[in-house]
């Protein structure tokens, strides 16, 4: 389960960061609200190519993080211990 994303210096966003809770979570918004932005950002944490055209104005490097919990995933835990990852 996904716990937290972390994102800074990505398009238009500077610092943004985000709990999840149990259960379902959902972005809401009208158009323009960043709504896109958070799930591109989401998709570079889990492994798409960066576009250096997404980094933000003025920014040097942009920072994503995504934070999962993976204790009630036991196959999951296995191949992250496997790969030297907690």
């Amino acid at each position: 389960m996904m716990k937290s994303l972390t994102v800074t210096n990505f398009a238009v966003v500077e610092h943004l960061d985000l709990e999840f809770g149990p259960g379902l979570n959902v972005f809401s918004g009208e158009t323009g609200a960043g709504k896109s932005i958070l799930v591109e950002a989401l998709g570079l944490a889990l492994g798409d190519r960066a576009d250096a055209g997404k980094l933000r104005a003025g920014a040097e490097r942009a920072d994503i993080t995504a934070v999962f919990d993976v204790s009630n995933n036991p196959a999951a835990a296995a191949l992250l211990a496997e790969h030297g990852l907690d």
